[in-house]
């Protein structure tokens, strides 16, 4: 038997799964941790509690915040001034929610790539 909070709950994981699908050249990485990343920004995760955490930028975050009445996101006493929470009701509406995770990738795509220690292993 896993520890019980070893992760979010299979069922938050494919409602994850199902968004990331909705962009196709985005891969989900991490097990505890599931997320997406490109040119080495983290630009969305489910934490272990199943808090889905989005990177949106400026422009598109009060908006965010307001419209589905939620909060930047907050890991380890630290709020993460970019992210936001995704409430689970908007969790379950994938396609309302593809237009934000879209925005976000293409967000994180603006940004320069972080250099990396790590090599891809194939």
């Amino acid at each position: 038997m896993g520890r019980p909070s070893s992760g979010p709950s299979a069922q938050k994981l494919a409602l994850y799964d199902k968004l990331v699908a909705t962009v196709p050249a985005v891969e989900r990485k991490g097990a505890t941790v599931p997320y997406t990343a490109c040119n080495g920004h983290m630009f969305s995760y489910l934490s272990k509690s199943g808090t889905l955490a989005l990177r949106l930028p400026e422009e598109a975050r009060e908006p965010f915040l307001n419209k589905y009445k939620t909060t930047l996101c907050k890991q380890y006493g630290v709020i993460q001034k970019e992210y936001v929470e995704v409430l689970d009701a908007l969790l379950k509406r994938t396609s309302e929610l593809k237009e934000y995770f879209t925005l976000s990738y293409t967000y994180v795509r603006t940004l320069k790539p972080k250099t990396t220690s790590k090599k891809d292993s194939a």
